[in-house]
């Protein structure tokens, strides 16, 4: 029947993700880039590192943790609460390797090499990726005379390339799986929370000059494409 259908189960979660995306790209029209340079607030500054310390390394995992006890406050079965958990954690996998794997493909560089080259620091965007750890570290140290330190602190510890984003991959993610799963159990509320979380993530990244526009858009298809390799089971 349809109802019981493989993707008749996955529609909730995607049309979670939709909202999402399409919350996202109603911001990216209007804040598709910023200026690097600067003096940044301390509330500024710490509002955006928070929000994409959320959906990194290794804070993700508190996020993680909060989410998967979500079973729990909605008192599923055990077994559909096992193999819900199971789901998520075989999609974060996924994601993680879709993400390692089209960082080598794509070799797009970070918005910020182009400040950097913009600053006279690199000649340009493509050498700063030539460069070793070291001397990637301290052409960013270059670069604090003129840009806050709640964003250079940032590009000292992400030197790799730019497509897709991690972090909006992760918090996409978690939109098209929880936030189905919330749609599912009429949780609205609960659904429009992880959301606005997961836009917050994805507006830090474009602040802190991490991401292109673009990225953060393609990291969300990912996850949705991501999210069809994820096997249903009839408890759940």
């Amino acid at each position: 029947m349809l109802t019981n259908s493989f993707l008749f189960k996955k529609v909730p979660g995607f049309i979670a993700l939709l909202i999402y995306a399409t919350v996202m790209s109603g911001v990216l029209m209007f804040y598709s880039s910023v200026e690097l340079t600067g003096s940044v607030s301390d509330y500024t500054g710490r509002t955006f590192s928070l929000l994409t310390a959320s959906a990194g390394n290794p804070y993700f995992l508190v996020t993680v943790c909060v989410l998967c006890l979500v079973p729990l406050f909605t008192k599923l079965p055990r077994k559909a609460a096992i193999q819900l958990v199971m789901q998520f954690a075989l999609l974060l996998v996924l994601s993680f390797v879709a993400k390692t794997v089209l960082k080598h493909i794509t070799e797009i560089p970070r918005p910020y090499s182009y400040q950097l080259q913009s600053l006279g620091i690199v000649h340009s965007a493509d050498e700063f990726y030539q460069l070793t750890d070291s001397e990637k570290e301290k052409a960013v140290q270059l670069a604090t005379a003129n840009v806050s330190d709640w964003r250079t602190s940032h590009w000292q510890g992400e030197t790799n390339y730019s497509l897709p984003s991690g972090h909006t991959i992760f918090a996409a993610v978690c939109v098209v799986f929880w936030g189905g799963f919330f749609w599912k159990k009429h949780q609205l509320t609960a659904a429009s929370l992880l959301i606005l979380w997961a836009t917050g993530v994805g507006i830090s990244r474009i602040w802190l000059g991490m991401h292109w526009s673009t990225d953060i858009l393609a990291s969300i298809a990912c996850a949705g494409l991501l999210y069809l390799f994820i096997p249903e089971w009839k408890d759940t």
